[in-house]
């Protein structure tokens, strides 16, 4: 690793401070390129990474099936975490409908994006039958952000500080000329699958985050390359655990692992992204099993109210729209009379009509734009379980009650969901 003297000297300096216009000298960090070998760790690393290895398998094994509706969840919580770090306020609920219904504000289109960007990466990357690629990296970039030119940055960039000058930065990444070379060695440890994968993809976000390839959509695009690494070494099959949610929660730490690792304390590093690791998979457990709670109490709730309603029979056919409504709430919180009959087949008036139902029994609320029209229905429950594993996450899973984690939204305010949680 070396740094390499550039000047800053803007030809354009409108709209920049006079601080941002003066010329000067600034320093960009060069890193080592990795090893496909991972390197020697001390005792401390080694024990942290492999116990954050068998609570991943753990928690893996003990969700199992579950994991479809469950990863886009996990998934849209760090997402939202993102959103929240990046100063742009979006609750679960407004990001599920604008994913729906495909509108909304351009904050929580961009958050879907991210999302589909994630899973994107999941399914294609995490082929072990195929090296990832630069290009590969660049593809799901370029999905996070498409309004930005595809492919690596060709001018310098840089990290933090006051105003817009790298002579101010926290940080300033490599020279544009060095960024192909560093980015195709991390292909190339990404493809790679020996070693315990807690530290594969511990050194791997690092150095991704160190490059700072591109020109915007560096830390969401370093955080999906997380969830490839561990799912390409099988550390998890079914599931995908959101270590990133928990770095939100204390950013100075997380800066401070990153320059740990820039000034080769590798061990701290792997530490603090190993415990970040038990803590999400711990959460990822714990929504799992709140949902399958939630999920009964739901039944049970609209059980009674077809029996007080004399509604008959008040156990609905196995087959009925409104069963099949009611079981995938978790995967489709938010829901229109169009896609009920298209997802089972029944008439507009028949999903209608369960819905309808629904709602009447307090399950799912209804949603209606600025001139009083439904546009949708919501389970407001299920998606206040994404706000309390993103909080949990943030904060260890502590209480949150009479006040909120920084940069996240406030805690939802549904009884029932707080009585699952505690």
């Amino acid at each position: 690793m070396y740094y390499v003297d550039l000047l800053w000297n803007p030809q354009d300096g409108a709209g920049l401070s006079r601080k941002d216009r003066a010329a000067g000298t600034f320093r960009a960090f060069v890193p080592d390129e990795l090893d496909l070998a991972l390197p020697r760790i001390s005792d401390e690393a080694n024990q942290a990474a492999t116990d954050a290895l068998a609570v991943l398998a753990r928690a893996d094994e003990r969700i199992g099936t579950k994991s479809g509706y469950l990863n886009h969840l996990l998934i849209r919580s760090e997402s939202i975490s993102s959103s929240w770090i990046e100063g742009n306020r979006v609750t679960p609920k407004k990001l599920a409908i604008a994913e729906v219904l495909h509108q909304g504000k351009s904050v929580a289109l961009d958050v879907i994006a991210n999302v589909r960007a994630t899973e994107e990466s999941i399914d294609v990357l995490a082929d072990r039958t195929r090296p990832v690629s630069v290009s590969d990296i660049e593809h799901l970039q370029h999905v996070i952000e498409p309004s930005l030119p595809a492919g690596i940055r060709r001018e310098q960039n840089w990290v933090g500080g006051n105003g817009w000058s790298p002579l101010r930065a926290d940080f300033v990444p490599p020279p544009e000329t060095e960024v192909r070379r560093l980015l195709d060695n991390l292909a190339q440890f990404v493809s790679a699958t020996e070693g315990n994968p807690v530290v594969r993809a511990a050194l791997a976000h690092a150095q991704f985050e160190t490059i700072h390839p591109f020109i915007d959509g560096n830390g969401r695009t370093g955080r999906a390359l997380i969830h490839t690494v561990l799912k390409r070494s099988d550390a998890l099959r079914n599931i995908l655990v959101p270590i990133s949610t928990v770095f939100a929660g204390n950013r100075d730490s997380y800066i401070d692992g990153l320059t740990d690792f820039r000034a080769d304390r590798v061990d701290d590093w792997i530490v603090g992204f190993s415990r970040a690791a038990e803590q999400a998979a711990s959460n990822a457990v714990e929504l799992a099993q709140d949902i399958t709670q939630l999920d009964g109490v739901l039944l049970d709730q609209l059980l009674a109210y077809r029996t007080e309603s004399g509604l008959s029979p008040a156990q609905p056919r196995r087959g009925a729209v409104i069963v099949g409504v009611l079981k995938n709430l978790a995967s489709e919180p938010v829901l229109t009379a169009e896609r009920v009959a298209a997802t089972y087949g029944v008439s507009t008036v028949a999903a209608q009509g369960a819905l309808n139902q629904l709602g009447e029994a307090g399950i799912l609320s209804r949603t209606k734009d600025h001139k009083g029209r439904l546009v949708c229905w919501t389970s407001d429950r299920h998606l206040g379980l994404v706000a309390l594993t993103e909080r949990s996450n943030r904060i260890g899973g502590g209480d949150t009650s009479d006040g909120k984690p920084r940069h996240a939204p406030a805690a939802p305010d549904i009884d029932a969901v707080g009585q699952l949680r505690n």
